[in-house]
Parts: structure tokens; C-alpha cells; sequence
């Protein structure tokens, strides 16, 4: 008996009372079909990120500005948790089914349909906890004007509203990915980031109003024109510096994202016919940089809601390295925390890309097993998963680790960096709509060619 059993049939017996998106009854949507809910979601997404809370005064999230870029979040509006909660339950299964506390068997119905139950309940817990944190601990404080006005009586109810207003928010953006899931193309978490991002560095680079915090335009190409015209070289050379690595990350990650390793494979039932299998350098994605960045953001935030020593976060969190050079107020111990922040992100890629890899059913047993349903086989050898598992060892573990490895590396050096956007979140939206673009070019062909339907799922 599994270390699970005993306590599924309670686990799952409270799932079945949650709401949840049913998945088409057809077997195989449209592309068109999907096109259509992932445009809707799209913009869903930006409608809700812009309505605020109501009866909100203080914000005190809005300093973290990078947890929100990597957690897809809008703070201070209905989606101020983002994609937290589903990460957060995310990682802690993979950790408990990497330590052996859970397992699940990912490659049976039973288990996938298992893992699903426990991460759709930690995702409800964690929505209503990370709620309450938010509310109660300070980070979004209720307007005292209402109270003054006399429109609300407490203080109390204040906090409940945002409390309800956060909570929903968050039931909306995990019902908004479940339906992405299985209507759409994609993944809502990534695509989630994907359009946050996206946002960001749009409003970066060509926004000409100014904020509350900023004394000058906001956007690059206004701010230079500005700090030009007043004679302010080490300002424009480090908003020229932060285009400057913006362009060069997404350069280096299409770079990256486009290596690969083509496996030769022959169709069994079509002698001559061969198809070239491809393995991506960068084989587990974006999914390990989504989980380590939002882990040690959240780390860092819950630190400093809760009162903590606020020096521990610093350690955990990025700063412009070049600005810091170009301003001259580059501390020895700033290199030090650059050091401690990129091995942070290099350790764990690495061991959420295996976590990932031995999870989602792309390792090499299961690699093979797809490879052989398909019909597909090595030319010149039996029709063995045995033989086709031990190729596979020889790519799939060094490209796990060397792929989480640049990956990792690449977005803590651009968040050193002050690209706009923030390194991580470049990567991962080039990382995002590379993949999106591969998905709808395997549909399109799909039904531009009937039989590789089967193939290309």
C-alpha cells in the first residue's frame, strides 16, 4: 500500500465538492476552437488585473514589484495572488514526490488523477491562506476615509471585504488556467506571465506619464530624451544599459530555446518513412525558473510581512548590479549577494528541472514509451523500450541539468542586469511564446494532416 492511500479516498472525497472546468466532450478540439478561449482568457486576464480592490488604502505589496512579474500578479487589483497559489502547490507536491513522503505514479490514469486531486486542494488552502497573509498582515490595508464617511461601521468588515475580494480573485485566475488547460493552447501559468511581462516592459520602454514615486517619465525613450536635455550622463547610460541587456536577453533566449537534439527515428509500419525527434536543450522549459523565482520571492515577501529581518530577503532577491556601477555606490558585499542570488537560481533549476522531468513524464521511461505508441522505433533495432530507454539516458539526464543550468544562470545574470522586465521574466516570456508558437505550428500540421493527430499529441 502506497504512504498515500490512507489518507486519499478522505483527500479526494473533499475534491469532488470543489467546482472545476469540465474538458470537452470531443477528443480533439479545433485549432481555431482553441485560438478563440486562449484570446478570451487573454483578455480576461488584463480586465481583471485592472479593476482594483475596492475599500483598498495602503499598499504596501506594490515594492514588490518582481514577485509580481514572475507570479503573473497585478497587486492591489483582483488578481493580486496571481499564480501563487497554484505554484506554491505545485512545488510542495513535487518536493514531497521527490522525497518519498508522496508518490504517484504519473505515467497510470490513477495517478495523474491522484496528483491532480492533491494539487487542486492545496491550491484552494493556499489561495485562502496567502489571501489572509496579504490582508491581515498588513500588506493591503483597508481606506480609514470609509470608516471616516460612515460608508463602512469597522474596521474589521474593511479587512474581511478585501479578504473576499482577494480570495475570489484567486479562484478566478486558477479556474481561468484550469480552462486554458483543457480549451486552449498552452499553459495559464505561463501564459499568465507571459502577458504580464509583456506588459511591463511595453509600458518601460514607451510609457511617457510619470508616478506617484518617479520624478521623470517612465518609459526609456522619453526618460533619455529627458535626462539629456538636463545633462544627466550617468542616467541616461543606465537606462541605455537596461535596453541594452533587454535586447540581449531575448536574444541569448531564443538562442537557447531554439538548440536541440534531433533523435532519428524510423515509422515501424512504413518501411523508408523516418522522423526526426526532437529533444530541446532547454528540455524542461520555463517550468523550473517559474518555480524558483516564485519561490524566493515569496520567501522574501512573506519575511517581511511578517515582521522579519528584512537583511535575510536581501540576499534572495535581485538589485541592479550596473546601476550600481554607474552611480559608484557598488558595495563589496553587493557582489557577494550577486554571487549568493545567481547559484540560488542555478541550485534550484537544477533540482526543480529533475523534479519536473521525473513528474510531468519526460523522463526516458517515459519518453520511450510515447516514442513506441506513436510508432515509432530506432532504425536498425528491435522494437525494444529497453534499447530505446538506454539512447535516451544518454541525452535526456545531461540535458535535464545542463538546460536548468544555463537557464538558471542566464535569468539571475539579466536580473543583475535591470533589464526591463527583469531577466527572469524575458527568459521566461520568450521561453513562453517560443513554446506557444511550437504548439499552434504541431496543430496547424495536425490537421493540415490528419493521421499525425495521434503523433503529434
Amino acid at each position: 500500500m502506497s504512504k498515500e492511500s490512507g489518507r486519499l479516498p478522505f483527500i479526494l472525497g473533499l475534491v469532488k465538492y470543489l467546482p472545476e472546468i469540465k474538458a470537452p466532450k470531443v477528443k480533439y478540439l479545433s485549432l481555431k476552437e482553441k485560438l478563440k478561449w486562449t484570446l478570451i482568457i487573454v483578455i480576461a486576464y488584463f480586465v481583471l488585473s485592472a479593476i482594483p480592490l475596492f475599500g483598498l488604502g495602503s499598499n504596501s505589496l506594490m515594492q514588490f514589484e518582481y514577485l509580481s512579474l514572475v507570479m503573473g500578479a497585478s497587486f492591489g487589483s483582483l488578481l493580486t495572488l496571481g499564480i501563487g497559489p497554484i505554484v506554491t502547490s505545485s512545488i510542495i507536491l513535487q518536493l514531497l514526490n521527490g522525497s518519498g513522503i508522496l508518490r504517484f505514479d504519473l505515467n497510470s490514469q490513477e495517478g495523474k488523477s491522484k496528483f491532480e486531486g492533491y494539487q487542486k486542494l492545496l491550491t484552494v488552502i493556499f489561495i485562502l491562506l496567502e489571501a489572509g497573509v496579504y490582508v491581515y498582515m498588513g500588506g493591503l490595508s483597508p481606506d480609514p476615509t470609509l470608516i471616516e464617511n460612515g460608508l463602512v461601521g469597522e474596521y474589521n468588515l474593511l479587512q474581511l471585504g478585501l479578504f473576499i475580494q482577494v480570495a475570489i480573485g484567486g479562484f478566478l485566475i486558477y479556474f481561468m488556467s484550469d480552462l486554458l488547460d483543457k480549451w486552449g493552447i498552452g499553459s495559464g501559468i505561463s501564459l499568465f506571465i507571459a502577458a504580464g511581462v509583456s506588459q511591463t516592459i511595453f509600458l518601460r520602454l514607451f510609457s511617457p506619464f510619470t508616478t506617484t514615486q518617479a520624478t521623470g517619465a517612465t518609459g526609456a525613450i522619453f526618460a533619455v530624451i529627458e535626462a539629456i536635455s538636463k545633462g544627466q550622463a550617468a542616467s541616461v547610460m543606465s537606462t541605455l544599459s537596461a535596453v541594452f541587456f533587454t535586447l540581449v536577453v531575448f536574444g541569448l533566449a531564443v538562442y537557447l530555446q531554439s538548440m536541440k537534439v534531433e533523435l532519428s527515428l524510423s515509422f515501424s509500419n512504413y518501411r523508408g518513412k523516418g522522423f526526426k525527434w526532437p529533444l530541446n536543450f532547454i528540455y524542461t522549459s520555463n517550468i523550473p525558473v517559474i518555480l524558483v523565482s516564485s519561490f524566493l520571492a515569496t520567501v522574501q515577501l512573506l519575511i517581511t510581512l511578517v515582521g522579519g529581518n528584512e537583511s535575510i530577503g536581501m540576499w534572495l532577491s535581485p538589485f541592479n548590479l550596473i546601476e550600481k556601477i554607474f552611480q559608484g555606490t557598488l558595495a563589496p558585499v553587493n557582489g557577494l549577494q550577486a554571487l549568493t542570488y545567481v547559484l540560488l537560481m542555478i541550485g534550484g533549476s537544477v533540482l526543480f528541472s529533475i523534479f519536473w522531468a521525473q513528474t510531468s513524464g519526460m523522463d526516458s521511461e517515459s519518453q520511450a514509451d510515447k516514442i513506441l505508441k506513436s510508432g515509432l522505433q530506432l532504425p536498425g533495432f528491435r522494437k525494444d523500450k529497453r534499447v530505446l530507454k538506454m539512447v535516451l539516458d544518454t541525452y535526456i539526464p545531461a540535458l535535464t541539468v545542463l538546460g536548468a543550468i544555463s537557464v538558471g544562470l542566464l535569468a539571475s545574470l539579466a536580473d543583475l542586469t535591470g533589464a526591463y522586465g527583469r531577466g527572469t521574466g524575458i527568459l521566461l516570456t520568450v521561453m513562453i511564446i517560443y513554446n506557444f508558437y511550437e504548439k499552434i505550428s504541431r496543430e496547424h500540421f495536425s490537421e493540415m494532416t490528419p493521421g499525425m493527430k495521434k503523433l503529434m499529441k
